[in-house]
Parts: structure tokens; C-alpha cells; sequence
């Protein structure tokens, strides 16, 4: 009960603790002040799906003040540029927006929010600088902006701090230890080599799993920088648990074409069943002894997932402990260079930063061609909702989120206008009770993550007079309410009718890069051997599981290529100029295959790689390659000669 209730208190103390202080500072509109804090907090817990962990709050609130310095400059370079033209103002102030959300686009989600922040901050400043016939004013309006902003999220960070966040590490130490025990489970399944279905089930739940153990990383350096040696030790846990993920899965692979690939002593044992970390450490022990006594006859991905295995539970014990980093940890974490994934979806971040120009635009010039009394409040809610919808998995939903909330906003905004806020102006008690039982129910509701809860709280604070003086003008509540409905009705049109197509664009250009991965692997660069490619491989899958859920035969397609990426990455390929400058050819062949833009194109190149791989496996065996070489590479041609047409047209 009372964690359920930490939040709605920490809300509700966040928005009385910014009013109270905006007033007695005498900020001009202490609202913004309020909404910050409401935004911070409330933004933060309904993407955590309640209270969220320590740090994560904090986080959010700098890169929302580092967005609106952002914002506030460009207003002003934007101002100072055409205050002559007001028209190119606005219209340059909704390309700064679309830019924004572009950029945001491509980036990570978490960093995201700063972009997102200052493409909207910019238009909100002149857009009120405008709606009150005072551009001269825009620096004035910027100052006060970032005043109230900084304020309000301070009272967001001390309302985090006081009612006692919860920390992720528990969490984390319990999520590593059922991981192991759920990698063993999926070798289990690979090596009787029995339900494929349960198989697929397996693997790629653990794929979700170690996706968002790489996520619990990330919120736990935002918690203290004194788990940085724990976040080390976290991030190549991550790449043991994708190469486990990998190993199991190549050997039921291998299985299909060689039965008779895992000896009966490895099957007995493996059968053993583990259900918590201790008995597997065990099973651990007994594999190593029996792999270390039958050494030749041990398979080589047996070999790899015991190898991998055990270096993740000498991490685990790391991790429980946070302590210092021993030598050979030291070797384990820098053995390989992390390569970061590119970004797939620049289709989908154009698409964005045009749904969010034209949006904005749009709305810019019916305003200053009719005059309309609410154009103002419908510009403000256009560049939030497209600038935070746009970033979401879902925006649809986002700004469906956004309407139901403005609707709900209109009745409640006008009993807390007409008779709430009326009957407090000789009380600040009384103000502080009526904005704190908003603050708790709305806490209540987006902790639950209740649909249009969060636009409703928003759009209620910002339809009321919370500024200094108060004054209770009937026709500006109207003005307001109206607007900001019709700007969320206009922003959830644009999105429907600039639809984004890029899905099967993603799709392709996601199992082509899984096919180049497969083969720049071959290559007798060291340098270019060290480099770790696998936790980006699969962030590219977890994104295609995500565009295409239920999809399974493309993500065996995905698994498997990236399988042979790991396999080449290891295999002793003979080192001469030769082969090397016909490495080279592969990999440009296999790039052209990515970068061109017309189907045609693309098979064309798709076929003369196909040609390139036969004559690099004649050359291969001219040079006398071992079956470790020869093997994987007659796989890999295999496959993209079988899966040719999804991979040139998805």
C-alpha cells in the first residue's frame, strides 16, 4: 500500500511545492512552473508504468533543462534574424521543430527527450511573444521561460529525493542469476533438439530479457556514479548473455544437418534439470571436468557456452558486490571493442520531422491568416504533442492519449476555474489542497497508466490562471481549453493522414545489415576481428521483433546470420593478400546491397554477391582452409541464396 501510494504523494508535493515558490518569487506564470513539475514527474512514471527507480527522474529533468536552453536560444537567433517577417519566423521556428523531432528520431530514446524539448521550447516562446503583440519582449519571455522551467523541475528532483526512490541494483542482482538459470533451460531444449516452437519461445524471450537488462544498466548509472564498476561489469554480462543466446542456437542448428552432433554423455547431463543458479554452477563444474577429459571430442558450441557461462557467473559475483575490479575481470572486459548500432529508421525520422513541420505549419499560417483568438494555445499544443508523440514507439496512441486527456480537460479545467479556484484567493491552504487532490488522483491513475490520465493533468494546469495576479476571465478559460483541444484534434489528423510506410523499409534494411555483419566477419584484420558487433546485432533484432511480432521466419533468418557472423568472426581464416583484398570486395558488394534504393538494383548486387561467395569458397579450398573456415561460409551461401527474394524485397 504504501508503495502504491509514494507516487501520487511525490506528485502531489512536486506541484504544490512549484506553486508555492513560483508565487513567492513573483514569476510572471507560475503555471509553467506547475506543468514542469507535473510533466517531469508524471512523463517519467507513466513510461516506467509507476514510480520510477532512482536517478531516472533526475535524468529527465537536466536533459529538460539542457533542451529549453536549447530552445530558447534558437528562439531568440530566430527572432533577432525576422522580427521584420513574422511569417518566416513562425515558418522557420516549425522547420527548427521538424528538425528537432527528426534528430530525436535517431537517436536514443533517453537522450531524445532534450531534442524533442528544444524543437517545441523555441516555437512556444515566440508564438507567445506573438500572441501578445510583443516580439521585442521574446528575450524577456526566454529568461522567464527557463526560470520557471528550472524551477519546476527542482521541485520534481527534491520531491524524488524526499520520498525515498527506490533503487534498481536489487533488481538487477535477482535478473542476473534467473537469467543463467534460463540460459541453461534454452540449452537444455537446444540440445535434445526437439520442439522447435519451444525453442523459438525461448530464445526469444531471452533476447527481450537481456534487452532490458541492458536498459536496467543504463537507469542505474542515472541512480549514482558509484555503480560505474558494476555498469562495467553489466555491459559485457550483456554480450555473454547474447553469445549463450547464440551458441545454444547454433547448436540446434547444426543438429539439423548432424544428429548425431552432441555425444550421449552431453546429452545425459545436459538433460539434468536446473531450476536456480546454484544447482546450475554445479552442472557448470561437471561440464568443464568433462569437457577438459574429452577435449577432441567436445562440441566446438558446447565448448563456446560453457567458456561464455563461466565467465558470466565469475561477473555475477562482481556485480552482488560492486566491488573492485580484479585483474582477471580486467582481461574479460577489454578483450573486445563494442561497436553501437546505426540507426535503421531514417525513413521513419523524416517521416516524423514532416508529420511535425507540416502540423506546425499548418497551424502557423491559419492563425496569422484569421486572427483566431485560440491560435496560440492550438500552436503550443501542436509542437508538444507532435514533439513527444513522435518519439514513441506508438504516436498514434500517444496523441489519441492527448485528445481523450484535452476532452477531459475541458469539464474539469472549468469546475476548478469557475468555482474551485474562486473560493481560495483568500487562502493559500486552501489553493494548495485544490492543486495537490488534482496532483494525487492524477498520481494515482498514471502510475496505473490510464489512458488520456497524463493530457488531462496537463491540459487542466494549463487551463487554469496560476499565474500572479489571478484573474478570472471566462472568455481566455474558453480561448484556452478550445485551443488546446483543437491543437491535439489537428496533431492526431496529421498523423493519420501522413501515414508512415517505413515498416517494410526497416524490415529489409535490418536483415540486409544481419547479412553484411556475416560477411565483413571474414577478414584476417585483427583490429577488425576484436571489434564486438554482437550486442548491436541484436538491438537490430529486438527492433525487428518489435516492427514484426509473431513474425518467426524472419527472426530465424535474423538468428541465423547472426550466428554465422559469430561463427566466421572465430573461424582461422589463412592470411595472404589475396583473400584479403577479396575480403574487401565482398564487404563493398555487400554494402551496395544496403545503400542502393531500387529493387533492381538491389538484386543485381544481391546475385553478383551470390557469385563472389562460390568463387571465394573455390579459393578458400585452393588455399587449403580448415572445415572451420569452409563450413560457415558454405552455410552462409546456402542461406542467402535460399532466402534471396525476402532479403531483396521484404
Amino acid at each position: 500500500m504504501i508503495e502504491f501510494l509514494r507516487f501520487p504523494i511525490k506528485l502531489t508535493f512536486a506541484l504544490v511545492a512549484a506553486l508555492m515558490i513560483g508565487f513567492h518569487l513573483n514569476l510572471e506564470t507560475p503555471r509553467w512552473a506547475v506543468m514542469t513539475a507535473g510533466i517531469v514527474a508524471g512523463g517519467t512514471a507513466f513510461a516506467a508504468g509507476g514510480d520510477p527507480y532512482s536517478g531516472a527522474l533526475r535524468y529527465r529533468g537536466i536533459l529538460r533543462i539542457i533542451g529549453t536552453f536549447i530552445g530558447c536560444i534558437a528562439a531568440l537567433v530566430i527572432m533577432i534574424a525576422t522580427v521584420r517577417a513574422p511569417v518566416v519566423m513562425l515558418l522557420l521556428c516549425c522547420i527548427w521543430a521538424g528538425l528537432c523531432v527528426w534528430l530525436s528520431s535517431l537517436i536514443k530514446v533517453e537522450n531524445s527527450y532534450a531534442l524533442g524539448l528544444a524543437g517545441y521550447t523555441a516555437l512556444i516562446i515566440v508564438v507567445t511573444a506573438n500572441a501578445n503583440s510583443g516580439l521585442t519582449l521574446v528575450p524577456q519571455y526566454a529568461v522567464e521561460r527557463c526560470s520557471e522551467i528550472i524551477l519546476g523541475i527542482l521541485c520534481a528532483i527534491l520531491a524524488d529525493m524526499i520520498f525515498s526512490p527506490r533503487s534498481i541494483k536489487k533488481v538487477i542482482d535477482a535478473e542476473v542469476e534467473s537469467l543463467l538459470v534460463a540460459h541453461y533451460r534454452l540449452l537444455q531444449l537446444c540440445v535434445a533438439h526437439e520442439d522447435k516452437e519451444e525453442v523459438d519461445k525461448a530464445w526469444g524471450a531471452l533476447v527481450r530479457r537481456t534487452t532490458a537488462l541492458s536498459s536496467m544498466r543504463s537507469q542505474l548509472m542515472m541512480e549514482s556514479s558509484r555503480w560505474q564498476n558494476t555498469s562495467r561489469r553489466l555491459q559485457m554480462l550483456n554480450t555473454l548473455s547474447l553469445t549463450l543466446i547464440t551458441q545454444a542456437a547454433e547448436t540446434f542448428l547444426i543438429q539439423n544437418s548432424r544428429p548425431d552432433y552432441i555425444p550421449t554423455q552431453y546429452r545425459v547431463l545436459t538433460g539434468k534439470e536446473a531450476a536456480t543458479a546454484e544447482v546450475v554452477h554445479k552442472r557448470m563444474k561437471t561440464l568443464r571436468r568433462l569437457i577438459a577429459a574429452g577435449s577432441k571430442t567436445a562440441p566446438e558450441t558446447l565448448e563456446s557456452w560453457v567458456e561464455a557461462a563461466t565467465e558470466y557467473q565469475l561477473l555475477i559475483n562482481g556485480i552482488k558486490s560492486n566491488g573492485r575490479i580484479t585483474d582477471l575481470e580486467e582481461r574479460i572486459l577489454q578483450r573486445e571493442v563494442v561497436i553501437q548500432a546505426r540507426s535503421a529508421e531514417t525513413h521513419h525520422a523524416m517521416i516524423n520531422g514532416i508529420r511535425t513541420f507540416v502540423a506546425t505549419a499548418l497551424g502557423s499560417l491559419f492563425w496569422l491568416y484569421t486572427g483566431w483568438t485560440s491560435g496560440s494555445g492550438c500552436m503550443v499544443m501542436l509542437g508538444v504533442i507532435t514533439a513527444l508523440a513522435m518519439r514513441m514507439p506508438n504516436p498514434l496512441m500517444m496523441a489519441k492519449d492527448f485528445v481523450y486527456g484535452m476532452t477531459v480537460a475541458v469539464p474539469l479545467g472549468a469546475l476548478y476555474f469557475m468555482y474551485i479556484l474562486p473560493n481560495t484567493q483568500q487562502s493559500a491552504t486552501l489553493l494548495c489542497i485544490a492543486i495537490g487532490l488534482l496532483g494525487f488522483i492524477s498520481g494515482m491513475l498514471i502510475q496505473r497508466r490510464q489512458i488520456g490520465t497524463l493530457g488531462a493533468m496537463v491540459g487542466t494546469i494549463n487551463v487554469l490562471v496560476l499565474d500572479n495576479p489571478m484573474q478570472f476571465n471566462f472568455t481566455v478559460f474558453i480561448d484556452s481549453a478550445l485551443g488546446q483541444w483543437i491543437g491535439s484534434f489537428v496533431a492526431l489528423m496529421v498523423i493519420l493522414l501522413i501515414r508512415d510506410k517505413s515498416k517494410a523499409r526497416t524490415g529489409r534494411k535490418l536483415l540486409n545489415r544481419f547479412m553484411y555483419a556475416a560477411v565483413s566477419a571474414m577478414t584476417t584484420n585483427q583490429a577488425r576481428r576484436r571489434e564486438n558487433h554482437l550486442p548491436a546485432l541484436y538491438q537490430q533484432l529486438f527492433l525487428l521483433l518489435n516492427l514484426f511480432p509473431g513474425d518467426i521466419d524472419k527472426y530465424r533468418i535474423a538468428l541465423t546470420l547472426i550466428i554465422g557472423h559469430q561463427r566466421l568472426r572465430a573461424a582461422d581464416v589463412p592470411v595472404n593478400a589475396d583473400l584479403s583484398a577479396y575480403h574487401r570486395q565482398l564487404r563493398h558488394t555487400a554494402d551496395r546491397v544496403i545503400s542502393v534504393r531500387s529493387d533492381e538494383k538491389r538484386r543485381y548486387y544481391f546475385e553478383r554477391l551470390l557469385k563472389e561467395l562460390d568463387v571465394y569458397q573455390h579459393k578458400l579450398a585452393h588455399y587449403d582452409a580448415p572445415d572451420s573456415v569452409t563450413e560457415p561460409v558454405k552455410r552462409l551461401a546456402e542461406m542467402l541464396t535460399k532466402y534471396q527474394n525476402t532479403l531483396v524485397q521484404i
